[in-house]
């Protein structure tokens, strides 16, 4: 058994980091994750009261990871993918599919179609619930399932939550989307016009562009920073008339109440 020597073991009495750069990124990352909107390098140095030096180089290293991105056009920097994954890596650790769960199939019961949860995992959402009504046709948005968001009620919901910069960094150019059906956004201002009328509504749609046939309803469900955790949708065939909307939404605020 190793012995550590009394000089190198660590002073429960000294609240200082043991790793001062480990404290600093963890501290960037955590502001960025607590603000609004994107910020600058010399705001994150003078908030944090860390060199303006030392703010730029742990943030070139926190982008070459993806953990965050510049928008050079503003001077600004904002969480990237890598912090998504993050966020959906702990949904899969359970904590958010446990509270969800109860809800979602309690959601399926009342409407009779199948209902999910996902959450945001780059440019992708990742579905952690889902509930298949009886009787009604199997669905891809089974559990572990990845997905466009650009194209999702869920994901559009999500990305509608997110400041402008935010969606500007995940979804750059044409090559940022990917295509299923032939519908839906494929260009930067196309996702920005469906994603205001999303904000408009207050709820999110789409109508065959996952699959022909079926249309989805979703709502947000946010954290206690305001930050997209995770969205509730109904998915169901064309033949029904009248969405769900209004029992998604409650839904959604139920879960999100939860998560406090």
């Amino acid at each position: 058994m190793s012995v550590i020597p009394d000089e190198l073991a660590p002073d429960a009495s000294d609240a200082r980091p043991q790793v001062p750069a480990a404290d600093q990124t963890l501290r960037i990352l955590r502001h960025l994750a607590r603000r609004p909107a994107p910020i600058a390098a010399s705001a994150l140095a003078r908030d944090l009261g860390i060199p303006r030096s030392t703010v730029y180089h742990l943030l070139a290293t926190l982008e070459a990871h993806g953990f965050v991105v510049h928008l050079s056009q503003e001077r600004r920097w904002g969480l990237g993918t890598s912090a998504f994954e993050l966020a959906g890596g702990y949904a899969r650790q359970e904590p958010l599919a446990r509270l969800g769960r109860p809800l979602i199939a309690a959601l399926a019961d009342r409407i009779g179609e199948s209902a999910h949860l996902a959450v945001m995992s780059g440019r992708d959402v990742l579905y952690i619930v889902e509930e298949r009504a009886a009787r009604r046709p199997a669905l891809v948005t089974d559990v572990g399932v990845r997905l466009p968001a650009h194209l999702t009620a869920t994901g559009r919901a999500m990305l509608a939550a997110l400041p402008a910069s935010q969606v500007r960094a995940l979804y750059p150019d044409t090559a940022s989307f990917t295509d299923r059906t032939g519908q839906g956004p494929s260009r930067p201002a196309e996702l920005r016009e469906v994603l205001r009328e999303v904000r408009a509504a207050g709820v999110a749609t789409e109508d065959g562009e996952v699959t022909p046939g079926f249309r989805s309803v979703a709502a947000v469900v946010r954290d206690h920073a305001g930050w997209p955790a995770a969205a509730v949708a109904v998915t169901w065939e064309d033949e029904r008339s009248v969405a769900p909307a209004d029992a998604v939404l409650e839904v959604a605020r139920t879960l999100q109440a939860r998560l406090g």
